[in-house]
């Protein structure tokens, strides 16, 4: 069952209700993405829940004219979380399974923190609080390898979406491969140099500090991610350190 949605946000940002599960599920794609990267699971989860789908102002399926994207407007996470938090206050919807891939477990996190009502689980898939290392830390990139990605597109951005995701994705998924990089060639240019650097450059490690204060979401054996297994009608986490 889809259930038609009128409200402003929620259209603009092409979200869609699937399913009539008691629990609702909430898929939030990371960087480059849109909310295609679920339709495998979909099946799956909507058997047991009612899931919400939607694509973040970045996403080339963002339709024409894109009055969501606003360079000065999304320069940290924050405003992706006041997103968020708008989109299911919108579909009235609160005590929710939050599953975030990449960026969209951070966003999550802070959206948790804000309004504590919103989710009573959050998933985190591929997360990071901070991709950037620096003494003590290690988040994953030396500011050379950062920079050099930020050089990469500026020079000629198609071709790195042609590349990036043979980086990113399992090299034996060829169809994932070539799904992520039409979605990346979807998006415009200008957007797709300054969300990575936004993106690359974050820290959440304070955010992050405050929300496993105040036990809304529990890191067993976390370092930098946690890894979730879908089982069609379950869901399992494991934690590796």
């Amino acid at each position: 069952m889809v259930i038609k949605l009128e409200k402003s946000l929620s259209t603009a940002m092409n979200a869609r209700i699937i399913g009539s599960g008691k629990q609702t599920m909430v898929l939030a794609h990371g960087f480059g993405g849109d909310q295609s990267v679920w339709d495998k699971l979909l099946p799956g989860l909507t058997q047991t829940y009612q899931v919400v789908v939607f694509d973040w102002s970045f996403s080339g399926a963002i339709k024409e004219p894109n009055t969501l994207y606003d360079p000065a407007k999304y320069t940290s996470y924050d405003a992706f979380s006041d997103d968020l938090i708008s989109l299911l206050q919108e579909l009235n919807l609160s005590s929710t399974v939050f599953v975030g891939h990449s960026m969209s477990a951070m966003i999550g996190c802070i959206a948790s923190i804000k309004n504590p009502n919103l989710f009573n689980k959050l998933i985190l898939v591929g997360a990071s609080p901070r991709y950037l290392n620096s003494e003590g830390y290690e988040g994953g990139f030396d500011l050379k390898d950062i920079e050099l990605v930020f050089s990469s597109i500026e020079s000629n951005y198609y071709e790195w979406a042609s590349f990036f995701p043979y980086v990113g994705v399992d090299k034996n998924d060829f169809e994932s491969i070539k799904m992520f990089e039409e979605s990346l060639k979807r998006m415009k240019p200008e957007i797709g140099l300054s969300y990575p650097k936004m993106l690359l450059m974050a820290m959440v490690l304070l955010d992050l500090y405050l929300l496993t204060s105040s036990q809304r979401i529990q890191f067993v054996g976390f370092r930098h991610c946690v890894i979730v297994v879908f089982v069609y009608k379950s869901l399992s986490i494991k934690s590796y350190p």
